[in-house]
């Protein structure tokens, strides 16, 4: 059965950091390119990072450039997210998404992170940062 069970999620204070994981189970991560999206209330989704298949390339929305980090471990078939400085803006429910029908690499449009490629998604986990 194909699954990805993200977990880290919680309350910090505006500053702090979090890291949020996502293990996979019933396919491999590397051989799939995974991005980290988030949606606030009343917002639309919004890709904040993507890891390639393979050689593992990163790209980044400019919103959190420089404070998050998407990493991988495939020994442990899962993905990171390890979010610095947080702010009250990154409030929002953070999923990871699986293109195992895609190009498995990273698509990034004028708009940001092309999400359609992205067929398989775990439930969330809530990030809340207060200021």
């Amino acid at each position: 059965q194909v699954q990805l069970v993200e977990s880290g999620g919680g309350l910090v204070q505006s500053g702090g950091s979090l890291r949020l994981s996502c293990v996979a189970s019933g396919f491999t991560l590397a051989y799939n390119a995974i991005g980290w999206i988030r949606q606030a209330p009343g917002k639309e989704r919004e890709g904040v990072a993507c890891i390639s298949m393979g050689d593992g390339g990163t790209r980044y929305a400019d919103s959190v450039k420089g404070r998050f980090t998407i990493s991988r471990d495939d020994a442990k078939n899962t993905v990171y997210l390890q979010m610095n400085s947080l702010r009250p803006d990154d409030t929002a429910v953070y999923y990871c998404a699986a293109d195992r029908m895609g190009p498995g690499e990273c698509v990034w449009r004028s708009a940001g992170l092309a999400l359609n490629f992205f067929g398989n998604w775990g439930q969330g986990t809530q990030v809340t940062v207060s200021s």
